[in-house]
């Protein structure tokens, strides 16, 4: 039987195999997401360790609730009508059939977790504070996302007006130690169960007259959200809403007595504010105080910075008692674009002062093992191990910046020493491994 030949390529050479061809797809982050790279991490250090040290200074407790609820939570206490329920909140079903939510603000999952875990037996008021993304199915656009990052600070139990300034006067004290100064505080009153039905029967009255002469989305809030129709940003609607009635001119003896302790306080703090009478959230659990806070002359159309207000009702509309609280939220986005717009320098995390270089396969074991030591001792040690030669772990370290190396090769790795070399001067002196972490100690405080 004749033997097979060999299949030959050019030159009568044996082909080599084929490489089997693998299935390629392209992929990318999903439309309205965004990856926080390396370099953008120092603005998001420096936020969190602000946020931080603010909580600490009022008297805040940090709570994580949840990424995902039972939808049932915001359609009732984030309000059925509302655009974030209506257009914005992603919804799905679980394999048990559980209709969830993911996360589009803190505050329900919050009052939620009040309730569930008997808070209101602590001494009141309860002050807490979140930090997290949060999820909306918003037009994607510069500085908006479907998925982002909130500040969340609430204060649950305590009627006064004391406790509106505080939410206030806690956010402002973030912004000011980032070192932001172009940012300006709107503030109103929308009343309470008592007073602010009679100022919708009239602003209904008001607009029912004009309705010809607003966009199709105000047409559409006049019978299901009547007060958002004072938040359109459409010019044209804008000219009708200067002329409406204002809620101030409704408001109760209690409200108004409320609103007014709120701006003096603020006055006696010397925080700036404007009043704007038409200023009403777009959340319906709000009660009396609410407020903004927007960067000057916004034209990048990213909205506020953050805000917030009262919501006495919310807490019993979860059948939980009758608990008065106020709260606000701040986009962690927003406030780190605002950083940069002003050309606010975040100082870098410190370099290590320290470089380790190996070579060879027992001295990169021993250097591994040394790196660790210094990480116990707290001196921070920069490294690059992956790199075979010295030359270009010496190249790193100068890169770096560090004034000291430490290079531990086949040689040092077998007498148990390793080289001390000033990355300055270049003078080098070899110690024992056991000595080494006490003569780095002594010549960094040097």
């Amino acid at each position: 039987m004749p033997k097979k030949r060999k299949k030959h390529g050019r030159r009568g050479r044996p082909s080599k195999p084929r490489k089997p061809r693998l299935s390629k797809i392209k992929v990318q982050a999903p439309k309205g997401t965004h990856d926080i790279l390396p370099e953008e991490q120092k603005y998001w250090d420096k936020l969190r360790a602000v946020v931080a040290q603010a909580a600490t200074n009022y008297g805040f407790g940090r709570i994580d609730t949840p990424v995902f609820e039972d939808v049932r939570l915001y359609i009732k206490g984030t309000g059925q009508n509302t655009d974030i329920v209506q257009k914005e909140i992603y919804t799905f079903k679980t394999k048990g059939g559980e209709q969830l939510a993911l996360r589009p603000e803190f505050t329900p999952g919050i009052v939620r977790a009040y309730i569930e875990h008997g808070m209101k037996n602590l001494p009141q008021p309860v002050k807490l504070c979140s930090i997290g993304p949060v999820f909306r199915h918003d037009k994607p656009q510069a500085g908006r996302y479907r998925q982002f990052h909130q500040i969340n600070f609430e204060i649950i139990g305590d009627p006064t007006e004391v406790s509106d300034v505080q939410i206030i006067q806690t956010f402002v004290s973030i912004l000011k130690r980032l070192n932001l100064k172009k940012f300006t505080i709107f503030i109103n009153s929308i009343g309470c169960l008592m007073c602010a039905p009679k100022y919708k029967k009239n602003l209904l009255s008001y607009y029912k007259k004009r309705l010809n002469r607003v966009c199709p989305e105000c047409r559409r809030r006049f019978d299901k959200n009547p007060l958002r129709l004072l938040d359109c940003k459409n010019e044209k609607c804008k000219k009708v809403t200067n002329e409406a009635p204002q809620i101030l001119d409704y408001l109760c003896d209690e409200c108004r007595l409320h609103f007014k302790k709120v701006l003096e306080i603020l006055d006696d703090l010397e925080i700036p504010y404007i009043l704007n009478p038409y200023l009403v959230r777009g959340l319906d659990y709000y009660t009396k105080t609410v407020f903004e806070v927007w960067e000057d002359k916004d034209d990048s159309g990213q909205g506020a910075l953050l805000g917030g207000g009262r919501y006495d009702n919310l807490v019993e509309m979860f059948k939980g008692k009758s608990t008065p609280a106020v709260g606000a939220a701040a986009g962690m986005e927003r406030i780190i674009s605002f950083l940069k717009k002003q050309d606010i320098k975040i100082s870098e995390i410190e370099k290590p002062k320290v470089f380790m270089i190996q070579l060879g396969e027992l001295g990169k074991r021993k250097s591994l093992k040394l790196f660790d030591e210094f990480q116990r001792n707290g001196i921070k040690v920069g490294e690059a191990f992956s790199k075979p030669s010295i030359k270009s772990q010496l190249k790193i370290a100068d890169k770096e910046g560090a004034k000291i190396a430490l290079i531990l090769g086949q040689k040092e790795a077998l007498e148990d020493s390793i080289i001390i070399r000033d990355m300055v001067s270049g003078v080098q002196e070899t110690v024992l491994i056991e000595k080494v972490i006490n003569e780095v100690k002594k010549r960094l405080k040097q």
